[in-house]
């Protein structure tokens, strides 16, 4: 499932909820309370803090337990940060327990055992500038506790809740390491996404003035677009990837309206980066392998919202689909905004989604007039008009798989998460304490295979809006 595109189009045979464990601030209970809502305490830095679940005794020593969800379901995310950002080493111990038993499946240290270096290697896991990153699913029929050997810092768990009759396979290390083969294809897969069969293609080539548009029209007949690539001639000039805009229609339907750049992940300019889903080139080609069911027909139109002529190159790859009660219809929107105001806090809505699908994916462009760091704000996504988000998070920079925004601002790729763009600064004007000027754009993406997120009526995802600054700052999403 990691590895097939085509499953992120298909609502899942069987149905599970995305939820999470974190270490955010259990002052934060409604958004009627601001001042505890917005609270940034977000960590764990001793035993007085309980972000956390509670402490147990075993054996006479204690355990923090950070997650105890009881039931079917599969961890399929884990992110922890170093302790300080010149501190890559932990003591801490990590236990996983599965299914009640006493002992755990898996331990080891915190961060080693999680960053690609352990039991799970690149890209399952990885050390993702100044954190340990894994995406490796641990499933688990009854239930998981997670604890340390001693109080966390930050933490995020998140996990598929399944329903309780669904039946689960646990994990456990004589099928991991019967497995390793599977393992090893998969991870050459997800490093080498573009080597895959599209099907049937379909190009198109044209100078395009301001105001007008190029068009791709599909054969008639159920099928879906595999591989969709954009070749922008003046990629060079940074305002062309925002003012260029892809537009979708499925069945007679626009469903997509998207600035090129926002869709491809790269943002505002040309900044060259791969996932498992798109391929920006050097060259200002532009890959999208999502894969965009259809029943009759889909048009794919390219449209120069700018003031200069574009010259563009556009091709489509597409084979054919068995539609049926799980097909979903590929969505992409977008929307910006200019000034945010920092102060008061408030939460910047992303996206509101009403019926039944799932989220899988979303870019950040942030522009920041400051030096200082602006990524403090928590991720709050409520599925299916719940009035407490069920995944909560602890940073922006948190939620794109990476820790210490405002001294890690460097680019860093990863086949589910990456920071295409980041800050522009001058190593020598970086501060005594590490910190680095963030002043500028930075762009965050990320995009989710067993981390997809299915709702049956509604999504919502607000990001806070947490700098340390009082400024006027520029959000697009």
């Amino acid at each position: 499932e990691m590895i097939d595109h085509e499953s992120v189009a298909r609502f899942p045979s069987k149905d599970f909820r995305l939820k999470q464990e974190s270490s955010y601030n259990r002052a934060s209970k409604t958004p009627d309370e601001p001042k505890g809502w917005f609270t940034n305490h977000d960590y764990n830095s001793s035993d007085k803090d309980h972000n956390f679940i509670r402490i147990e005794d075993r054996n006479g020593e204690q355990e923090w337990v950070l997650m105890d969800h009881k039931g079917p379901g599969a961890l399929v995310r884990t992110w922890m940060p170093w302790r300080t950002f010149r501190r890559p080493k932990t003591n801490i111990i990590i236990r996983f327990y599965l299914d009640g038993e006493p002992e755990p499946v898996l331990q080891g240290n915190m961060l080693d055992l999680l960053n690609g270096k352990g039991i799970f290697p690149y890209p399952f896991a990885h050390e993702s500038l100044m954190s340990a990153v894994s995406f490796f699913p641990i499933p688990y029929a009854k239930g998981m506790k997670i604890t340390t050997s001693e109080h966390p810092f930050f933490y995020q768990f998140t996990y598929r809740e399944y329903d309780a009759n669904t039946k689960v396979k646990s994990f456990d290390l004589a099928d991991f390491a019967s497995a390793a083969p599977t393992i090893k294809a998969i991870g050459q897969r997800l490093e080498f996404p573009q080597q895959i069969d599209f099907g049937k293609s379909l190009s198109a080539q044209q100078t395009i003035r301001s105001n007008q548009e190029l068009s791709i029209d599909t054969p008639k007949g159920e099928a879906a677009i595999r591989q969709l690539s954009v070749k922008l001639g003046n990629y060079s000039d940074p305002k062309v990837t925002r003012s260029v805009v892809l537009k979708i229609d499925f069945d007679g339907k626009e469903t997509v309206w998207t600035p090129i750049g926002d869709f491809f992940g790269t943002g505002i300019g040309l900044h060259p980066f791969e996932d498992w889903f798109r391929t920006v080139s050097d060259e200002g080609k532009l890959t999208s392998r999502w894969v965009m069911p259809y029943q009759k027909t889909a048009k794919v139109t390219i449209v120069n919202l700018g003031k200069e002529p574009v010259n563009v190159s556009l091709e489509l790859a597409t084979r054919e689909w068995q539609w049926d009660e799980n097909s979903m219809y590929f969505n992409a929107a977008w929307r910006g905004q200019y000034p945010v105001a920092t102060r008061p806090f408030s939460d910047w809505n992303y996206i509101n989604l009403k019926g039944k699908g799932v989220y899988v994916g979303d870019t950040l462009t942030i522009m920041n007039p400051v030096e200082k760091w602006w990524g403090e704000g928590d991720e709050k996504i409520f599925v299916d008009g719940e009035k407490f988000p069920s995944i909560f998070g602890t940073g922006t920079e948190d939620y794109y798989g990476y820790s210490w925004g405002g001294m890690s601002t460097d680019y860093y790729q990863h086949p589910f998460h990456s920071q295409p763009r980041a800050h522009v600064y001058n190593k020598n004007n970086r501060k005594s304490n590490g910190l680095r000027n963030t002043k500028g754009y930075s762009t965050e993406t990320r995009v989710r295979a067993l981390d997809t997120m299915p709702f049956g009526s509604a999504l919502q995802l607000d990001m806070e809006v947490w700098s340390w600054n009082d400024v006027q700052m520029g959000y697009g999403v």
